[in-house]
């Protein structure tokens, strides 16, 4: 039995081979059993008594990467141990079949490494969304998303260089100080898209708007729904869907239409000259009374100018922030009552009235 064992096919003994495949088999019929252990055990190690979310949820997220990374590493390591025969080395293009070999190997467990990582940072992006939704700033979702986001983009270009570092051999430092110089003159070519980018972490630090505040930009009003690396996304009146560059909503001048206290409402009344100083007397009394509506919290009313064709009374009051639906049937009930008050006083509006004289020559 031991001669069988130790029969020598292709520079490796039967033994060695046995021991090689056995270990992936194993690791292949083993493969749920491991994976839940291990993201359990890395769950134990990283739980935090403030966490909400349950150890199901943490183990299903990073199940399937798992799996995959811990069969690659233990077929990489099985297969270490054994010795790569002469007769199968063949060289492609002056490089050694060993070597390309390798280097898909560990490209791949490159690969499956980030893969898993990734899962890590959704996971830890489900623990951020789950303390933000404690609060009412909608900012804090956004900025998880954004985070989550950015930090992703990161992995993928740490990703990149690790395999170009593991299965291409190459110092990365050389690498690093090329882009450095290519960073700087796609810098100079991308201006605007790194000054937009620029512009996305001056919003989500200065929180000049939230994702569902109501805006105006260079003259676009629209609702916020999200805040990205690059542009922000208005939903406006029309229901249409624009996209504004973050530095535009930085640098413009913008109006956070969601933060009044009170919103505004004007009217101006053009009286004929024919209406006397006690009318236009009886006519203010008579609109302040009516301004003194439990919806509006303050009003100016007077008689403001007086011109060749009218006298002019501005009206102008405020309510709290009630809907708008509530705000227009508001101005609606004042503007009817007022007429009503112009009607009962016998007052007319300028213009109203007017007179056309037809006159013939003799």
């Amino acid at each position: 039995m031991n001669d069988v064992l130790d029969y020598i096919f292709l520079e490796n003994t039967v033994r060695a081979y046995l021991i090689c495949f056995g270990a992936i088999l194993l690791a292949i019929f083993f493969k749920r059993y491991l994976s839940r252990v291990l993201s359990r055990v890395i769950f134990k190690i990283i739980k935090n008594r403030s966490w909400k979310i349950d150890q199901h949820s943490f183990v299903e997220l990073v199940f399937q990467p798992m799996q995959v990374f811990l069969i690659i590493s233990i077929t990489m390591i099985s297969l270490e141990n054994l010795n790569f025969p002469q007769a199968l080395n063949a060289k492609i293009y002056q490089v050694e079949l060993r070597t390309i070999v390798a280097s898909i190997a560990k490209g791949i467990w490159v690969i499956t490494f980030i893969w898993l990582l990734r899962r890590m940072i959704e996971f830890i992006a489900m623990l951020m969304e789950q303390k933000a939704n404690l609060t009412e700033d909608m900012a804090d979702n956004q900025m998880v998303v954004f985070f989550k986001d950015f930090f992703k983009a990161v992995l993928l270009i740490v990703g990149i260089l690790l395999v170009i570092r593991f299965s291409f051999n190459k110092d990365i430092t050389t690498y690093l100080a090329g882009l450095s110089i290519v960073a700087g003159a796609l810098a100079l070519a991308a201006r605007e898209s790194l000054e937009n980018l620029i512009a996305s972490f001056i919003i989500f630090f200065d929180k000049p708007f939230h994702v569902g505040d109501t805006v105006k930009v260079q003259q676009i009003t629209g609702t916020i729904e999200r805040i990205g690396l690059r542009s922000t996304r208005l939903r406006t009146d029309q229901k249409t869907y624009v996209s504004v560059p973050n530095k535009q909503m930085v640098d413009s001048i913008m109006d956070n239409l969601s933060l009044r206290s009170q919103r505004r409402a004007d009217l101006k009344l053009e009286l004929s000259l024919k209406t006397s100083s006690v009318k236009l007397d009886h006519v203010v009394a008579g609109i302040k009374a009516i301004l003194s509506h439990p919806a509006i919290e303050n009003y100016t009313c007077f008689l403001s100018d007086i011109t060749a064709n009218s006298f002019l009374i501005h009206v102008e009051y405020y309510s709290g922030m009630i809907p708008v639906v509530e705000f227009n049937q508001l101005k609606q009930t004042i503007n009817l009552e007022i007429l009503r008050l112009l009607e009962s006083l016998d007052v007319e509006l300028a213009g109203e009235m007017k007179e056309v004289l037809v006159t013939t020559k003799p």
